[in-house]
């Protein structure tokens, strides 16, 4: 249940970052809120899954779903770009977190 609770934290952070940057600052109102709820949640399905995984391997996981998700949202709904070095970054920070769960 922890690498559920993991999952469902690393998603929210996507959301919460994604919200930030729709928030301008926090001045537009909609998304600032879900910012900051999205924001509460992923921290407290990070501690659920903190119960029982290493805290080296959780932290590890739920910021590299979050930048995995930030990144691929970038690119496809903002225009960022996807060069083949930051391809290649992306790529590493996957392997990473494979190699993670395969350890733990």
């Amino acid at each position: 249940m922890a690498w559920a609770y993991l999952l469902i934290a690393g998603v929210l952070e996507i959301v919460w970052a994604t919200g930030m940057k729709q928030s301008e600052g926090f001045t537009r109102l909609t998304p600032s809120i879900v910012t900051l709820i999205a924001m509460l949640a992923s921290f407290g399905f990070l501690a659920a899954a903190m119960r029982s995984l290493p805290l080296g391997t959780a932290y590890a996981v739920w910021t590299g779903i979050g930048t995995l998700g930030a990144f691929v949202l970038g690119i496809v709904m903002l225009g960022e770009p996807a060069t083949v070095l930051r391809l290649a970054a992306a790529g590493l920070i996957l392997s990473g977190l494979v190699l993670m769960k395969a350890a733990s």
